[in-house]
């Protein structure tokens, strides 16, 4: 007999626990990280040789950029709770725009925008709203580092925002079927598989969704976010 237990016997943990161990482990972390940095001020005070200062320097921006790190993880799993008010569509596209083109100078250059959005008005948290569009643009830039162009579309179809992200992908071997349902699935340094999973939460909780499809015939990544919008008479 095999001393290897069956597959049915796999340790299987709840979403929620894990959240709860990352969450938990990210703050002890950083509260050691807490004390290397104080340690590390005292120990730059002590020094008097320049290159030591400058390289006690060095050690306390690492410090420092650790915690940031863990302290994003720890947003990125933590529970989306929006608070909705009236937000005008176009507004919060040119608001997006001015992000990109602030963070991602160079690829933002690269794509074409397709508004077709009138007099609409949201009805979002436009701060968790922002984050979720920028992730989805980021996931895009994060994969293909040198993109062509992406073709971005935002138009109102039944009382409801519809945001369209094409991009060109000469080879797609993922199942689009579980998008964003998926996390920790695809990881590489310094990403854990939870941008796409934190964008249909963000999406999903304001009573929108995420949803993707490879369209073989033209080799390209559709993926759709939609948010809900005000109906037109409340929106006045």
């Amino acid at each position: 007999m095999s001393s290897h237990p069956a597959e049915s016997d796999a340790l299987s943990v709840p979403w929620a626990d894990i959240v709860k161990f990352v969450r938990q482990l990210s703050h002890d972390i950083r509260n050691n990280l807490n004390a290397i940095e104080l340690q590390s001020a005292y120990l730059a005070e002590l020094a008097e040789d320049a290159e030591m200062k400058s390289e006690i320097q060095h050690l306390r921006e690492m410090t420092s950029q650790v915690g940031a790190n863990l302290q994003r993880l720890s947003a990125g799993l933590s529970q989306v709770s929006p608070t909705p008010i009236s937000y005008p569509a176009a507004d919060f596209v040119e608001d997006l725009k001015q992000k990109l083109a602030t963070e991602f100078s160079e690829n933002a250059a690269k794509i074409t925008w397709d508004l077709q959005l009138k007099d609409a008005k949201l009805q979002i948290d436009p701060q968790l709203a922002q984050q979720a569009f920028l992730e989805l643009f980021t996931n895009a830039f994060q994969h293909e580092r040198n993109p062509k162009s992406i073709a971005a579309k935002a138009s109102i179809d039944n009382d409801c925002f519809v945001f369209e992200l094409r991009e060109p992908k000469a080879q797609f071997e993922s199942a689009t079927e579980n998008w964003g349902r998926e996390p920790l699935r695809n990881m590489s340094q310094g990403h854990y598989g939870l941008g796409l999973n934190r964008i249909r939460s963000i999406a999903e909780a304001h009573g929108g969704g995420l949803a993707a499809e490879y369209d073989h015939k033209t080799s390209t990544l559709v993926t759709r976010l939609t948010l809900p919008t005000l109906p037109p008479e409340k929106s006045r």
